[in-house]
């Protein structure tokens, strides 16, 4: 195993958890796999495996990218991410808030939507 991909999968189980990556792993075929080999050693074994930045700031960065682009199937699961990562709600809406000014009011809107979701999932859940 490269060292990148060790060090994605061992980034990977810190930021999303061991639940996450232990059902995304269960639910990988030979048709993905590739594809989950490259997000592994990319996203994160280089990118959020870097020290040049926090993992705070990297919540922040993602949520506010994907929410931007409108991407947002993954927003939940960064949102879930901040327990591990330190990014606060104050630090999502600051991010959201940016989102609005920059990408788009409706763009925020809707990530907000699903973060209030997520976090109240998140409260009421008994992980």
């Amino acid at each position: 195993m490269s060292d990148r991909i060790t060090k994605g999968v061992k980034t990977r189980r810190e930021v999303l958890g061991d639940s996450h990556v232990d059902r995304a792993e269960a639910a990988k075929t030979a048709f993905d796999e590739p594809f989950q080999t490259l997000i592994t050693e990319g996203a994160w074994g280089t990118v959020w495996s870097s020290d040049a930045i926090s993992r705070r700031e990297r919540s922040m960065l993602t949520l506010a990218l994907l929410a931007a682009t409108g991407n947002f199937d993954e927003i939940p699961m960064h949102i879930r991410a901040t327990a591990r990562t330190g990014a606060s709600k104050q630090d999502v809406m600051e991010a959201f808030q940016h989102v609005a000014i920059y990408a788009g009011v409706p763009c925020a809107n809707h990530a907000i939507k699903l973060a209030k979701q997520t976090y109240a999932e998140m409260e009421n859940s008994d992980d």
